[in-house]
């Protein structure tokens, strides 16, 4: 059985392996390429050198304070939605009455699209803030906060899914023994189901890691990066300077290709510390 499918995995795989060549691999290519010319389109691309990856961190770009605002949400968020999704999942396989109702209503937010999301968590913010003479965009630190909250709210009940599978893994008798063995209930969650559950939490910490650091339309949608550019993250600024800003669609592009650079180092760096934990337990 091996040996057959061994020989025609060529066959399954090759499809996947084209449209990932079209869709991002050429595509990356070209772009990286692009990167070191001032252009406006393909055909007329004049070569500048690195000249775009020393304008990219320059003070006009704003570039290098959106990586730091992106960095400080992701920390914030990807530890927020993680805990709460991993709380939510406990709770909900400990056998209590509606648990497939709760499991609905916490996943929703996620089939909502972000520009959705982002208005209409920009409606709720500033009707409690105009109470007090303000809206969202008049400090960076509501922005945040809000984005904070946006995050959890679409991506908690997704994580929770994931969660709510590996804890259903979790082979009962392990639980059994450590109680025997006079574990506590925090003990057992500690030595015992998180390790269990190390597979789930390395794709959920990937899929947050990812999602957060990408992110463009709720970005847009709840603050469109105001006060003066405070609240913008990466994806914004790079879409800005590249549609919006006249002559900076190869500065742009250095931005795309040092974002892409540092998530994959990020992502990476995270898979490898998460799955060694995994062959520890």
């Amino acid at each position: 059985m091996r040996a057959a499918l061994k020989k025609y995995f060529p066959v399954f795989v090759l499809p996947t392996l084209i449209a990932f060549g079209i869709a991002f691999f050429v595509p990356f290519i070209i772009g990286f390429g692009l990167s070191f010319t001032d252009f406006t389109t393909i055909t007329n691309a004049e070569f500048v050198g690195v000249q775009n990856y020393v304008d990219a961190f320059g003070e006009r770009s704003g570039f290098t304070g959106a990586f730091f605002f992106t960095l400080l949400v992701a920390i914030v968020a990807i530890v927020s939605v993680n805990v709460f999704a991993f709380w939510i999942a406990w709770l909900l396989t400990r056998k209590l009455r509606g648990t497939n109702f709760f499991r609905t209503v916490f996943f929703m937010p996620n089939l909502i699209g972000g520009i959705v999301l982002g208005y209409t968590w920009q409606v709720l913010i500033n009707s409690v803030l105009t109470q007090y003479g303000t809206t969202i965009i008049s400090d960076w630190k509501y922005g945040y906060w809000g984005l904070i909250m946006l995050i959890n709210w679409q991506q908690v009940g997704y994580m929770m899914i994931i969660y709510i599978a590996g804890l259903q893994n979790v082979p009962p008798e392990l639980i059994e023994s450590a109680e025997l063995d006079g574990a506590g209930r925090w003990q057992t969650l500690r030595h015992v189901t998180i390790p269990m559950v190390m597979p789930a939490i390395t794709i959920c910490l990937f899929l947050t890691l990812s999602n957060t650091f990408k992110m463009y339309d709720q970005n847009l949608a709840l603050t469109a990066g105001a006060p003066q550019g405070k609240t913008e993250m990466v994806a914004l600024n790079i879409v800005n300077s590249m549609f919006y800003e006249i002559g900076q669609e190869g500065v742009a592009q250095a931005k795309a290709v040092i974002f892409v650079v540092a998530v994959v180092a990020i992502a990476m760096f995270q898979l490898r510390a998460t799955r060694a934990r995994e062959v520890e337990a």
